[in-house]
């Protein structure tokens, strides 16, 4: 008699403790929408896909379109929060722009897999230097110029065409320059110059790590191969300077600082004044806690705890 007592207790503390997590579950309803930077589409897609699993009454929709139209659409109040790949601006402030930075990734130069001048690019690298003579100044317009040899084999370049974060990433990069001051042929959002760049042997352009290396096997993309920075100008790519095999080696070299910043940089989650939905107080707070764990599989950087520290207390 005494252990069917024991028993019903113990099945009854553990019935209570299931409806307690169910009823933890099913508390939060709601909807959120976010929408903007190609750079943190992926992620926030995996962030949202997570959160469900512990709040499935919560609708999250997530789309893309650029960083330009994540702050646009925050701020009208569009959206609740927009994705944004570069710094917020004073003026965004002055608009009621609030803002947390939520993970952190890089601008990586991408060049055809099959350039014919690839052994020599792959060993060379770019400088800076190089680069802006490519993309602001316009000097270069061949492969032979970039590698500094005789050559006229032409170089196709490719930016992007929407207001974005990438492109103002690239654009500081190359002397505190603006994203209208890149040259080249435009092409809509960050899947659009891979792809371009895939497509055409003689190609360069610019892409977030999420769209230059595949998910799995973290890897460059088919077709596709990012062309190393020269960081100490020495005209070659330096052991300490390769680092680009795999995404998981770039992700390690930028936590590291190697990598350097920009094209390195925060992104951020931004919406017009302080959440006060509960479900979007609720999912920015995972996504700076355990969320975190999600960033680093997925071509992330986590951030360190005292950034993260200091979005959390931003909530409060």
């Amino acid at each position: 008699m005494k252990k069917i007592v024991t028993l019903t207790l113990v099945f009854a503390v553990i019935l209570g403790l299931t409806n307690q997590v169910q009823a933890q579950k099913n508390e939060l309803k709601g909807q959120i929408s976010l929408s903007g930077a190609f750079a943190l589409y992926p992620l926030a897609v995996k962030w949202a896909e997570e959160f469900k699993k512990l709040h499935p009454n919560v609708k999250i929709d997530v789309s893309g379109g650029g960083a330009g139209k994540g702050i646009t659409d925050a701020l009208a109040k569009v959206v609740d929060l927009g994705m944004v790949s570069r710094e917020v601006k004073p003026e965004e402030v002055a608009q009621g722009a609030w803002f947390v930075a939520v993970a952190k990734d890089a601008v990586v130069p991408t060049i055809n897999a099959k350039n014919p001048k690839i052994k020599e690019l792959l060993a060379k690298g770019l400088t800076q230097a190089a680069a802006t003579k490519i993309f602001i100044t316009e000097e270069y317009k061949t492969w032979g110029q970039v590698l500094g040899v005789q050559s006229n084999i032409p170089l196709h370049l490719y930016v992007r065409s929407d207001a974005c974060g990438a492109g103002e990433t690239w654009a500081k990069y190359l002397g505190n320059k603006k994203q209208e001051d890149l040259k080249g042929t435009a092409v809509f959002g960050d899947p659009g110059v891979a792809s371009a760049v895939q497509k055409d042997p003689l190609g360069l352009g610019y892409n977030n790590i999420a769209y230059a290396y595949d998910l799995k096997t973290k890897k460059p993309n088919s077709g596709i191969l990012v062309l190393p920075i020269d960081v100490n100008n020495n005209g070659k790519i330096d052991a300490a300077e390769n680092f680009y095999a795999t995404s998981n080696q770039l992700i390690s070299a930028i936590a590291q600082g190697k990598y350097p910043s920009p094209p390195a940089r925060d992104l951020y989650l931004v919406a017009n004044g302080k959440p006060t939905n509960p479900a979007v107080v609720a999912f920015l707070k995972f996504i700076l806690t355990e969320g975190q764990k999600y960033n680093v599989p997925n071509g992330y950087i986590s951030l360190p705890k005292e950034k993260l520290n200091k979005g959390i207390a931003k909530l409060k």
